[in-house]
């Protein structure tokens, strides 16, 4: 047990962080190393990149920039010590590959599709009820899982074997799963490929046990601190179970109401180190509804009784239909604004899941009155960014072969978004207003109905005077036309000539000519193309490194086609790295209950939207299997009974966690009916009807 080892476990908002930064620089003012290294630094860890950034700051800003740290997610970590010592884990493995390319989820899912094609068309991989989709998602899911538990993927059969009840048969399914894991492992680590369960499992079972890598490890950092490590996978453990045997000072916080990515890698029970600790801080819980109310409302929770009136700190909003509750809930919002009861950003609404109707209906509203809203960490496809739709659509005229991804819909909407001109103002707000497009919908309607040609090979614009009253357009919407027209003919004979050497290029150039590169975009718009340009970049490295090893030639049209068809499968989401937004800090938070806790939100105020919802208790369950990889996992079959109980916990976590993050008020939104007509009895009902009624004043 290290001398310089600390415990520290609280509560939401504790004060668990600022504790661990004073931790940092008490070390780095008093020099704990008996032999000071020149370069070495202590290694700061934190459960999520946004996390990680804001821990940076505070860092910096608490030691004046006069200490070296380096900071990184475990994912993150793993990762680059991977890459960078890539070299020993391909001795050590006889492997031959080239520099190493890390797959995204979506690029993963693909090539994984391809590869067990044939399996899956044979019916070896066939669940009951379950899509070839969600099959390979789950066996992918399943390496990851294995490799943060710290379970090497050969167990991975027998884990299914004796944790899961299925029918007869699914036995042989689950060995011919086990198998094909192993084989996309091999097939990945041939090519260069790496994943984050492949990445995972080469850190902790081949690299960390490495004594040359220890020695490195050792002259390297000075010690650890890692903020939240109830959100960290059982394999961090290790790492710091190494820094434990040697002696170096290490510093972890701990969470008892945490576990936001328990289900999702996450093992709260393998990271409760207290014991390897010498000494051990528990700070009191801050001043919060979740102090004064939270263990009375889980006990509840867990054993009905008779529940006194809730304060009026808990109130509740009540409605038949789930349309009028997102009204009255905007209007409550609306009137604590213009009552100066609370600012926009002292308010959240945290819902179990988002849909469309529910951003599109607060967004609406609340912008009608000079109120924004802000969306935390949005993960929508892609292409339900019309913008992102447009340049598809500019990709599909281009390139040949492509007719068939096309429609007239879809090229009179690039015609309205790509003929937009901002017009410079100078409030912000006022220059986003002012983009206006040269052709509205009705002119770009009459020129699909005269001058677009589809065919499955060669889609092509016909210059305006193809339209016999092209007169009618005005010499506005004509001139746009004209300028599109004319920057897609020259393309097409640059991309028959190969002039153009990547599709990225492509559609850069577009971006640049059509979208002003961007700068006069909005945040959400721009983060949006900002994600395009990240994953079409992505898939044509993974292209390009895929025919490099099979030695064989690449068609263009082909790669285009099957990206654009990616896209519009709806698999990727637009999540790209951790950037903070500029508008969040004016604007109403709307969020699900797992980013808002993963990203360690607090409000005044906040709003439990569909608080009769099932999906309170049972949703967030996380991936397929993952409770059989978590340490407190008996080795018994995993029942209903299980279920429930990790449901319950889960519940009880989130209730005092969220009652943590809110100061003043919370309000329980319920409507007696969901959006599909059906009653709703959640299991947060009987606070609702505990809870104080809120007076909703109409809107004037």
């Amino acid at each position: 047990m290290s001398c310089d080892s600390i415990w520290i476990v609280g509560t939401t908002r504790s004060g668990k962080t600022n504790r661990l930064i004073q931790q940092l620089q008490h070390w780095a003012a008093t020099n704990v190393t008996s032999q000071p290294r020149l370069f070495s630094s202590f290694l700061v860890f934190a459960a999520t990149g946004d996390n990680r950034l804001e821990l940076d700051d505070r860092i910096v800003t608490a030691t004046q920039g006069q200490c070296r740290f380096i900071s990184a997610t475990p994912l993150g970590f793993f990762q680059d010590e991977v890459l960078l010592f890539l070299p020993l884990l391909a001795r050590r493995l006889n492997l031959k590959v080239p520099f190493p390319l890390r797959l995204r989820p979506e690029t993963e899912q693909e090539l994984a599709t391809n590869l067990w094609r044939s399996l899956l068309d044979q019916g070896r991989l066939r669940l009951e009820g379950v899509s070839d989709y969600f099959v390979v998602r789950r066996a992918l899911d399943l390496l990851q899982l294995a490799a943060a538990s710290g379970t090497p993927h050969e167990d991975i059969p027998l884990i299914l074997k004796q944790g899961l009840t299925e029918p007869e048969g699914a036995a042989d399914v689950w060995t011919e799963m086990g198998e094909a894991v192993a084989q996309w492992l091999r097939w990945c680590l041939e090519r260069g490929f790496l994943t984050y369960g492949i990445i995972t499992e080469l850190y902790w079972r081949y690299l960390l046990p490495d004594p040359t890598y220890q020695q490195h490890l050792k002259r390297r950092y000075h010690g650890i601190l890692a903020d939240d490590v109830d959100e960290y996978p059982a394999v961090a453990s290790k790492l710091f179970e190494f820094f434990f045997d040697q002696q170096m000072p290490i510093a972890l916080t701990y969470n008892p109401q945490g576990g936001v990515r328990v289900g999702l890698g996450a093992d709260p029970v393998a990271l409760n180190l207290a014991d390897r600790c010498a000494q051990v801080e528990t700070l009191p819980a801050p001043p919060s509804l979740g102090a004064q109310w939270g263990t009375m409302l889980v006990n509840y929770l867990n054993e009905p009784m008779v529940l006194p009136p809730l304060p009026d700190s808990i109130q509740a909003i009540l409605t038949t239909s789930r349309a009028e509750l997102l009204r009255q809930t905007a209007d409550v919002i609306i009137n604590a604004v213009q009552t100066q009861q609370a600012l926009p950003q002292d308010i959240a609404i945290i819902t179990p899941g988002m849909d469309a109707i529910t951003r599109y209906t607060l967004r609406e509203i609340l912008s009608n009155r000079g109120i924004s809203l802000f969306l935390l960490n949005d993960q929508s496809p892609l292409i339900s960014a019309p913008l992102v739709r447009a340049l598809l659509t500019l990709l599909a005229l281009v390139y040949p072969g492509l007719g068939r991804l096309l429609n007239r819909e879809a090229v009179a909407e690039m015609l309205v978004l790509l003929s937009q001109v901002p017009r410079q103002t100078v409030d912000a707000e006022e220059f986003v207003a002012a983009i206006a497009p040269k052709i509205d919908p009705v002119r770009a309607g009459l020129l699909m109905d005269h001058c677009f040609v589809p065919d499955p090979e060669q889609p092509h614009l016909l210059p305006v005077t193809a339209f016999p009253r092209w007169d009618r357009l005005g010499h506005q919407a004509t001139q746009a036309y004209e300028t599109i027209l004319q920057w897609l003919e020259a393309q097409k004979q640059q991309q028959q000539q190969r002039l153009i050497p990547s599709p990225v290029v492509l559609l850069d150039r577009a971006i640049q000519q059509f979208l002003y590169g961007g700068s006069h975009l909005p945040y959400h718009q721009l983060a949006v193309l900002r994600e395009l340009m990240e994953t079409a970049q992505h898939y044509w490295e993974v292209d390009t490194r895929l025919h490099q090893h099979a030695r064989s030639g690449t068609v263009p049209s082909v790669s285009v086609g099957q990206f654009i068809q990616l896209l519009q499968d709806g698999t990727i989401t637009a999540d790209p790295y951790p950037v903070r937004s500029p508008i969040a800090r004016q604007s109403v938070t709307l969020s699900t209950i797992y980013q808002y806790r993963s990203n360690r939100q607090f409000h005044r105020w906040q709003f439990w939207l569909d608080a009769g919802s099932p999906f309170w208790l049972t949703g967030g369950s996380g991936l397929f299997g993952s409770s059989l990889f978590l340490r407190e996992w008996s080795g018994r079959p995993w029942s209903v009974a299980d279920t429930l109980a990790a449901d319950q916990r889960r519940l009880e976590r989130q209730v005092l966690d969220l009652l943590g993050r809110a100061t003043e008020k919370v309000f329980l939104c319920y409507s007696e009916l969901a959006t599909n007509g059906q009653e709703q009895t959640g299991v947060l009902l009987p606070l609702v009807n505990a809870a104080v009624p809120v007076a909703i004043e109409v809107r004037k």
